[in-house]
């Protein structure tokens, strides 16, 4: 199998974008921008450290979770997870990210390029509470690009249509996977009642 190495050779197997494909990044938060954030109730984060390895975690809150702290500046509370904080330390010693913002239903998405910090200030975490309970950290996002993607991966994918959605009973629980990776000696029904109970009390 022969590998493309370099932009030229990448390039002669594509035409050149559009004009509106290019002129359509801007540097600021917009008020489309902004709507789609106030509506959006989960976002993808890519990240990377500083070998060049490469993460990519799911947020997600209530629609309008991620705060617009001013036109070029976005942020973006942690909630409690299992503690990895791939992405986290990440951006400690690589700021850079990219950012997938959907709305179920909605078939484009919103892309925000930027560098990251993070955060413990306390008024910030304030703002950003959720259900009475404060973020550990946030993550403040300084705004390089922002752009709106077409619609085609969710159309090709079908992703929102109910009636294309494999029957979940047909795909192993959490449990059953956990099992069987980590090689447990619990039955998969103890693991997951243990995990719904893990949901139930520490979502926020």
């Amino acid at each position: 199998m022969e590998f493309i190495t370099d932009r030229e050779a990448l390039r002669q197997h594509y035409r050149a974008p559009g004009d509106g494909a290019v002129r359509k990044e801007l540097r600021r938060l917009d008020r489309h921008a902004k709507g789609l954030l106030a509506r959006s109730p989960f976002v993808l984060i890519g990240s990377s450290d500083d070998k060049g390895n490469a993460d990519v975690t799911p947020k997600g809150d209530k629609p309008g979770f991620v705060a617009v702290l001013d036109d070029a500046t976005i942020a973006i509370p942690d909630r409690p997870g299992n503690n990895r904080l791939d992405t986290l330390e990440n951006v400690i010693v690589n700021p850079a990210v990219g950012l997938l913002f959907l709305i179920p239903g909605m078939n484009e998405t919103l892309r925000i390029n930027g560098d990251a910090r993070l955060t413990a200030d306390p008024a910030l975490c304030e703002r950003l509470a959720a259900e009475g309970k404060l973020p550990v950290t946030v993550m403040v996002v300084a705004i390089k690009a922002v752009y709106m993607h077409c619609a085609k991966a969710f159309m090709r994918s079908e992703l929102w249509v109910s009636g294309t959605w494999p029957d979940r009973t047909s795909l192993p629980t959490l449990g059953q996977i956990l099992r069987d990776q980590l090689a447990l000696a619990d039955n998969a029904e103890t693991l997951d009642r243990s995990l719904d109970e893990s949901y139930r009390k520490s979502m926020w």
